[in-house]
């Protein structure tokens, strides 16, 4: 019996032992001066929230829109329904940097002017051996003349069909070449003419392929690139074009509707300016078949417009096209001064805004 309670006493003085240090460890890892029950019972101050940057494209709508691509490229964009989608995760698109945003079309029928292909091809591939380009429309092909330069200048003509390629590039395939006036398909004999000779080697966004040449026109030709899934690129004069998606649909329901280009949603830089979330209705005022706007250098073309604030908190623009800006005068007083003397009138542009 006397055994039995020893055991008990010692196993009773073991646990409180062991009570006494988990007591000991906890108030040593406590604030002084708090309870255990204030400490379970306090609220931890909120963390401040990560900054995520804006990841939202801009949706786009256009038509009959005129986008000039460099001095000596255009695109005619019949239709165009997509996105404005920023090129690097931490860079807004902004207008003064054309490079910092892609035209993302979803559904769209663009075309280019044939004769300005070959004026782009002329002027701007430096180094390449074919000279005095000019480009036509052949039936449903294209037809290319110009001069090759090989141990003497040979003049060349090119007959060659254009249609989709994987990677929606588009694919060049040469049907014929003539070199003074001598048909031949690949190689000409002693000349040795073929589809190589007729570019640059190592031209970013042309790959030869044979009788072939596929072109990547995001890399061809200067930002803002135009991407989205091409499903038809076809001659049809004086144009080629190119059909993004399914667009017939939208083409007809469009076909009244006035010129302009809107954005909305995301964010977009101009000027000194920034729109979160956007919300820009452009509307072409000149009258003329197409709204020919250059996002490039838009500045010129803003300010000879006039701009109003919705209900919305939106932006609508009435702009001119290009050509329809009149050239500044000496008499033109853009300045500040009028504003600082009530006997000198306000530039015209802001009363005839005013009118309206």
């Amino acid at each position: 019996m006397t055994y039995r309670f020893r055991l008990l006493a010692g196993s009773l003085l073991a646990l409180l032992v062991i009570a006494l240090l988990v007591w000991y460890w906890k108030s040593r890892s406590q604030p002084p001066n708090q309870s255990p029950a204030s400490a379970a019972n306090r609220v931890q101050p909120a963390s401040a929230p990560t900054p995520v940057a804006e990841r939202s494209a801009t949706r786009i709508h256009a038509h009959n829109l005129l986008l000039r691509k460099g001095p000596n490229f255009h695109v005619y964009v019949r239709w165009l329904d997509g996105s404005l989608a920023r090129t690097r995760r931490d860079v807004s698109p902004s207008f003064d940097r054309p490079q910092s945003f892609d035209l993302f079309i979803q559904t769209g029928v663009i075309r280019v002017n044939i004769g300005d292909i070959g004026h782009y091809i002329d002027s701007s591939v430096s180094g390449s051996p074919l000279k005095h380009v000019t480009l036509l429309a052949d039936g449903r092909n294209l037809k290319l003349t110009g001069i090759i330069h090989q141990v003497i200048p040979l003049p060349v003509q090119v007959i060659a069909s254009v249609s989709v390629a994987p990677d929606d590039r588009v694919r060049v395939h040469i049907i014929k070449i003539d070199v003074l006036k001598l048909p031949v398909k690949g190689l000409l004999g002693l000349l040795h003419v073929s589809a190589a000779d007729l570019i640059k080697a190592n031209i970013d966004g042309v790959e030869i392929e044979g009788n072939d040449l596929l072109l990547d026109t995001q890399k061809l030709l200067p930002p803002p690139h135009i991407r989205g899934r091409l499903t038809q690129v076809s001659v049809d004069s004086p144009d080629i074009q190119a059909i993004y998606g399914h667009a017939a649909e939208d083409i007809e329901r469009v076909e009244l509707w006035r010129n302009f280009f809107s954005l909305k949603g995301g964010t977009l830089d101009f000027g000194n300016l920034s729109m979160h979330p956007v919300n820009i209705m452009m509307v072409d005022i000149s009258g003329n078949p197409w709204f020919d706007l250059d996002l490039v250098n838009y500045r010129e073309q803003f300010a000879s417009g006039y701009t109003r604030m919705t209900a919305d908190s939106g932006l609508q623009m009435f702009i001119p096209d290009l050509r329809d800006i009149p050239k500044k005068t000496a008499q033109q007083n853009d300045s500040i001064q009028w504003f600082k003397d009530r006997n000198i009138p306000p530039p015209p542009q802001i009363t005839d805004s005013a009118k309206r």
